[in-house]
């Protein structure tokens, strides 16, 4: 009876570490791209003259500005 619950809560675990790597998999990817007012409002500077025009700043801070 004892290495049932073990063995179940050992695929309990498994399961939900599966679940969580699934999440950060999916949270990954390239930078989305923003205008500059969306830059702006989310409290960031548009540095438009800049190697790869960044949203700095804010809530899109590192994201393209278009």
């Amino acid at each position: 009876m004892r290495i049932r619950r073990i063995l179940a809560a050992v695929i309990a675990t498994a399961a939900l570490a599966g679940l969580g790597l699934t999440g950060a998999a999916t949270a990954q990817g390239a930078p989305s791209s923003v205008t500059p007012s969306e830059c702006r409002q989310g409290g960031g500077i548009p540095a438009i003259n800049e190697p790869g025009n960044p949203c700095k700043g804010g809530t899109h801070d590192g994201e393209t500005v278009d």
